[in-house]
């Protein structure tokens, strides 16, 4: 049978084109073509993040120098290298400055045997550039991880620590208590996690450094969660609230006072009866 004329023959296609299959050269090529703008892109936004990080750090200190030369270099030099007023802050950390900036024992208002907590002389930015410039000077403690302040630690454990370490200073319960030469254990009422945590690694006045080979960060996590405890409490050792004197004081007192009440009574309702 003859093909009818309104029938046209159809080019025959090509089997790369009936299958819809790249070539394996064009696949790979763009497969590279995809990894390099990623990456590249990923690389040009780290190195701008990065730069952007390095210029704020640069920023923050240098405010922090300047602070530094205006309000604490008359003591510990100009590039804190120490005086006979002030000791060398190189290698003392972010978390020293931290802590004797934030409770306000620096700057000093007079000279003494220890520097006493007063009012804070500068805001939560200026003590971050302070801290950031004198952390720049040398490698030192940290201000630490807000992981480790939580209060969450084992309190029976911190409780021994505390008792072991720093209760012939401060007193079982942290009230505090006297040294010598006019010097003191402040009390650790309502301290806070952090400076209790940089007093522990920087050994401010007259307290030892506990680095994390003598109490590891978990045990001095464990500390501040005992001392949270106490402070939350009434009265961490005692029925009627002494001061927190601890259980030899106390129980002397009861001892004197109650049972001497109680001989005295005796002895008068004897004295009575007769």
């Amino acid at each position: 049978m003859a093909p009818s004329p309104h029938i046209q023959s159809r080019p025959a296609r090509s089997r790369k084109s009936r299958t819809g299959r790249r070539s394996p050269v064009a696949s790979a090529m763009l497969l590279l073509v995809g990894l390099l703008a990623t990456g590249g892109s990923y690389a040009l936004f780290t190195a701008s993040a990065s730069a952007e990080t390095t210029t704020q750090v640069t920023q923050l200190v240098d405010e922090g120098q300047r602070l530094f030369q205006a309000n604490c270099a008359s003591c510990h030099g100009l590039s804190a290298e120490g005086t006979v007023a002030g000791p060398n802050l190189h290698g003392v950390g972010a978390a020293a400055v931290d802590f004797q900036v934030g409770t306000g024992r620096m700057p000093m208002a007079a000279s003494g045997p220890q520097a006493e907590q007063k009012p804070v002389q500068f805001t939560d930015e200026q003590i971050a550039a302070l801290a950031s410039y004198v952390a720049s000077l040398a490698p030192g403690p940290g201000i630490p991880d807000e992981n480790l302040l939580g209060g969450d630690g084992d309190v029976s454990n911190g409780a021994e620590l505390f008792r072991v370490n720093c209760a012939m200073c401060h007193n079982v319960a942290g009230a505090g208590g006297a040294l010598t030469e006019g010097k003191y254990a402040p009390s650790l009422k309502d301290v806070s996690a952090a400076h209790i945590y940089e007093a522990m690694v920087t050994g401010p006045q007259n307290m030892p450094v506990f680095n994390d080979l003598n109490i590891t960060p978990q045990d001095k996590a464990d500390i501040i969660s005992y001392l949270k405890f106490i402070n939350e409490s009434n009265n961490a050792v005692s029925v009627i609230d002494l001061g927190s004197l601890g259980p030899v004081s106390e129980g002397l007192f009861v001892w004197i006072f109650a049972l001497g009440s109680i001989v005295a009574i005796t002895v008068w309702l004897t004295a009575k009866s007769n």
